[in-house]
């Protein structure tokens, strides 16, 4: 019977995570050759293909998507009995900053188990835009951001968690009159969406700016005006209107840590990045 090798499916993860071999070895500090091998490896003792090689096609094979979900619990059960077992408990302290959207995923459920994992490491968080987090990683301020960018502007050392569209969208009840000044019900001057948004359509007049994403989509619920708005808050009384404008670019949900990554922070991140569920899958982009 074959067996699971844990570095290949730690391996497999990274590959995943992080968009494929290149940027999994960077992170792992392997060539990619030894990578590839790990895989390859992997692939030869299960008999079957994990990752599908096409120009196009989804990263993973129907038999590597289905090995992931188990690499992670295995991974997560291994690391913590690991942990648990270690004579020297990892302490310290974790500025932790993230966006309004991600207080309300799965974020807490990790933490939690973190917290228990490491009782002697505090976590602190604070929840901001994810421009003004950016610059508090850049001026030190913060050690790790769980946050929003546009996928081109990622940077090489930025952990991927999911990617979604972002869609101009208004209310079913609102009628789109382009010969005048539309009403854009945005976030405020910190959000890079309004930014991106003002530039890309000159004739935009913002009539309500709020911090909460859940207050832009009430208000675009009821009418007020178009806005801009992840996939993942869509309903059914909002209509995408993504054809009678410029189209936004993607969304990337990532892990993005500061100029100094401790010990604890890298582990955090670990934590994060493999112990989070499925739970984003019909939002994220194949």
């Amino acid at each position: 019977m074959s067996r699971l090798d844990i570095d290949a499916l730690r391996t497999l993860c990274a590959i995943t995570d992080h968009g494929g071999v290149t940027r999994a070895s960077e992170h792992l500090a392997l060539s990619q050759s030894a990578v590839s091998h790990k895989i390859k490896r992997l692939e030869a003792g299960l008999d079957c293909a994990l990752l599908s090689r096409r120009p196009g096609a989804p990263l993973l094979t129907e038999d590597g998507a289905r090995l992931l979900q188990y690499a992670r619990r295995i991974l997560s059960l291994h690391d913590e009995a690991l942990q648990s077992l270690s004579k020297r408990p990892l302490s310290g302290k974790i500025r932790l900053g993230m966006t309004e959207d991600v207080t309300s995923s799965e974020l807490s459920r990790i933490l939690g188990r973190f917290a228990r994992l490491h009782p002697k490491i505090s976590v602190r968080t604070h929840v901001k835009q994810s421009l003004v987090l950016a610059g508090e990683l850049d001026r030190g301020e913060i050690d790790l951001a769980m946050m929003q960018v546009f996928e081109e502007d990622m940077r090489p050392e930025d952990v991927l968690l999911f990617q979604t569209r972002l869609h101009w969208v208004k209310s079913r009840e609102f009628s789109l009159d382009k010969s005048c000044s539309l009403p854009f019900l945005s976030y405020d001057t910190d959000c890079f969406y309004k930014n991106w948004g003002m530039d890309a359509v000159p004739g935009l007049s913002t009539v309500l700016e709020c911090a909460s994403s859940a207050g832009i989509k009430s208000a675009v619920q009821a009418g007020l005006g178009i806005a801009l708005l992840p996939a993942t808050y869509l309903t059914p009384e909002i209509e995408i209107i993504d054809a009678e404008f410029p189209r936004p670019p993607t969304l990337a949900y990532i892990l993005r840590g500061g100029k100094a990554r401790s010990v604890p922070v890298q582990t955090l991140i670990q934590e994060i990045v493999q112990n989070r569920r499925t739970g984003y899958a019909a939002a994220k982009i194949g």
